[in-house]
Order: structure tokens, then C-alpha cells, then sequence
């Protein structure tokens, strides 16, 4: 009987070390996995993309932005009816579209001059007729017509 109490003390007693153990090798097998993802992660990150600098360049203030789309929508039926939702997204999608084409000191330049160009006698030639004006209204043209064959407005 005492050899049973012994034995059966010296497995249980085992049967905890095992146990501890087992607890113990699953901490550092979960801290390994742990660290081997995190120091994977680290090698994967990929490096700075040089073509973000370009989207910045093309950035356009808000302002800008919603009142070219408020203008569009004025010009393609306003928001009464069925298609004013369309003409919202449309217009939204034809200023990002002039957007990859012009930066915007060159929509901005060119927008001044057509609104200008206007202006009768001497003092609108100076808006009409430089080379610099018309090179930036018929760019300011092509990426408007770009921007009408990339976006459905209605």
C-alpha cells in the first residue's frame, strides 16, 4: 500500500511537471510564432511608391473641387429628377479625370484665361491671345472631352 501511495505520488507529481512543461514549450512556441510573423511582416513592408508625390502634385483644393461638380450639375439639369444622382457622380468623376490630365496651377491658369478670354477689346487680348493661353484652354478642352468619354454624364 505504501508502494501504491509512492507511485501514485510520483506519477502525479510527473503528471504536473508534463503539464508545466506543456504550458511552458506553448508560451515560447506562441512567442515564436509571434515574432517570426512580426519580423516577416517587417521584410515584406513595401518600399515608398515615388508615384504618390505625382498624386499630390494633381491635388485639388475642396473648394475647387465641389464647385466644378456644382457647376456640372447646373449644366447637365441640376438635382431635380431621375438623373441627379448620376449627374452628381458623373460630374465627381470628370474633375478627377481633369485632375490626372492638368495640375492644378494649369487647370486653374487655364479656367482664368477661358472666363477672360471674354473680355472685349485690348484688355481681353491679353488673355486671349497668348501662346501660353491657348496652349492651356485647348489642354484644359482635351482633358474636359478626356473626362467626358471616361465618365457618364448625362
Amino acid at each position: 500500500m505504501l508502494l501504491n501511495n509512492r507511485v501514485r505520488k510520483a506519477f502525479s507529481t510527473n503528471t504536473l511537471l508534463k503539464k508545466r512543461t506543456n504550458k511552458t514549450m506553448n508560451k515560447k512556441l506562441l512567442l515564436s510564432i509571434g515574432l517570426s510573423i512580426v519580423i516577416s511582416g517587417c521584410a515584406t513592408i513595401p518600399e515608398p511608391d515615388n508615384s504618390i508625390e505625382t498624386v499630390q502634385k494633381n491635388e485639388y483644393p475642396t473648394r475647387d473641387r465641389v464647385e466644378y461638380v456644382f457647376n456640372c450639375i447646373a449644366k447637365h439639369g441640376g438635382l431635380e429628377g431621375s438623373k441627379a444622382y448620376i449627374n452628381q457622380y458623373a460630374c465627381g468623376c470628370k474633375i478627377d479625370k481633369i485632375a490626372e490630365k492638368l495640375t492644378f496651377d494649369e487647370y486653374e491658369g487655364a479656367r482664368t484665361f477661358s472666363y477672360l478670354k471674354k473680355t472685349p477689346g485690348e484688355n481681353g487680348a491679353v488673355f486671349r491671345d497668348p501662346e501660353h493661353s491657348k496652349d492651356l484652354r485647348t489642354r484644359l478642352k482635351e482633358a474636359d472631352q478626356y473626362a467626358e468619354s471616361q465618365c457618364f454624364v448625362m
